[in-house]
């Protein structure tokens, strides 16, 4: 029994390992007070969706962040990046649409369709939106952790804004997820995995 107990505990400490070494390296450029948080030009918002039978709360608490960004001026534009690999699934249209209708100005957003993946949003702001001079990544904290990641191993000027924490219960799915995730994160760093999708150059504004 003491053997079992010993394996589970050091298997449960190898799988972690990705989400502490993330933690460790990335919490500290994580701001959760508006009143602290350095101004950017731009916020990008990491893609989600607003639900089907019920509100999803990730999203919701997402664009209440960007909004609160928008209006106390510490970003003046807000690219909202996500999938849109499906002309039935629009992660962008549907947080430019509720960003609009909370009252932020309609030519104040830009979207990215090609927010496959969040590598590919922390990429693309940068390389195809040309953010060079940094930005500011909005989603959950334990989720701009892994973007900042990302960012600082392509070389990318980043920093987040938490939107509120959601509770274990609700969000117990998404916190598992973020488990091998952040083992990709890892893999896709070390071994400088590149966006699914670059193209063209892009105008914030257009």
């Amino acid at each position: 029994m003491r053997k079992l107990f010993l394996f589970i505990l050091v298997s449960a400490m190898l799988l972690m390992t990705p989400w502490v070494i993330i933690s460790v390296s990335e919490s500290d450029r994580v701001y959760r007070d508006i009143e602290t948080i350095p101004t950017r030009e731009v916020g990008v918002v990491l893609g989600t969706t607003p639900g089907v039978w019920w509100s999803n709360l990730f999203f919701t608490t997402r664009i209440e962040a960007a909004k609160e960004l928008y209006e106390r001026k510490k970003i003046s534009h807000i690219i909202v990046s996500g999938d849109n690999s499906d002309k039935s699934y629009n992660e962008p249209e549907y947080m430019r649409n509720a960003l609009v209708k909370s009252g932020v100005p309609a030519d104040a957003i830009t979207m990215d369709y090609a927010g496959f993946r969040t590598l590919d949003s922390v990429v693309r702001a940068s390389e195809v939106f040309s953010l060079t001079g940094g930005f500011t990544i909005i989603s959950q904290p334990f989720h701009i952790e892994r973007a900042l990641y990302l960012a600082e191993a392509n070389g990318i000027d980043a920093i987040g804004y938490g939107a509120a924490n959601v509770s274990l219960e609700y969000g117990l799915y998404a916190y598992i997820r973020e488990i091998p995730a952040r083992w990709l994160a890892l893999y896709d760093a070390w071994f400088g995995t590149e966006a699914t999708v670059l193209g063209d150059k892009e105008t914030i504004g257009n």
